[in-house]
């Protein structure tokens, strides 16, 4: 039998996985394996703790941002209540001004116009007085004057004292 190539092959390849399980060389990728093994297992538990407090912080946000609207259609509704009321107020207040602008204008009218009476009613009695000293004066002698326009004076006077009170 000659110890040909093959032989020799066979023979390397054999001492050369003898060698390698001499130096434990499939435990250590056996090793390294496993540690890559755990390191991906515990970034997947890592990546699933911050997925878990992802959604937590996400459904806190979500919760707020309900909250916060529903805060502010509780503001908007106050706020349309609180100008409805204000336009209602306003709007008393205005009539109440125009009544009372509207009684005090009557009540000047009113004054006015019992002023222009007097007047009027002043002036006609000056006139009637003076028509009347002056068809006497004209008509009738200076005794009986005298004594007609004392006692006309005397009456009217008594008139206009009526008149004025």
């Amino acid at each position: 039998m000659a110890l040909d190539s093959t032989f020799w092959v066979a023979v390397s390849f054999f001492l050369f996985f003898g060698g390698l399980i001499y130096l434990k060389v499939p435990q250590k990728i056996n090793e390294i394996l496993n540690k890559l093994i755990l390191d991906i297992k515990n970034e997947i538990d890592e990546s699933e703790k911050l997925r878990t407090e992802a959604k937590i912080l996400l459904d806190n946000a979500q919760k707020k941002l309900n909250t916060a609207q529903s805060v502010s259609d509780e503001i908007l509704n106050q706020a349309k209540k609180d100008s409805d009321r204000l336009i209602i107020e306003l709007n008393d207040k205005f009539h109440k001004s125009s009544e009372i602008k509207k009684n005090s204008a009557q009540s000047k009218i009113t004054q006015i116009k019992e002023t222009a009476i007097k007047e009027i009613k002043n002036a006609s009695v000056k006139i009637s007085v003076d028509s009347v000293k002056k068809i006497i004066t004209t008509s009738v002698d200076k005794s009986k004057l005298d004594t007609l326009f004392q006692k006309n004076l005397e009456e009217t006077k008594e008139e206009l004292k009526k008149i004025n009170s």
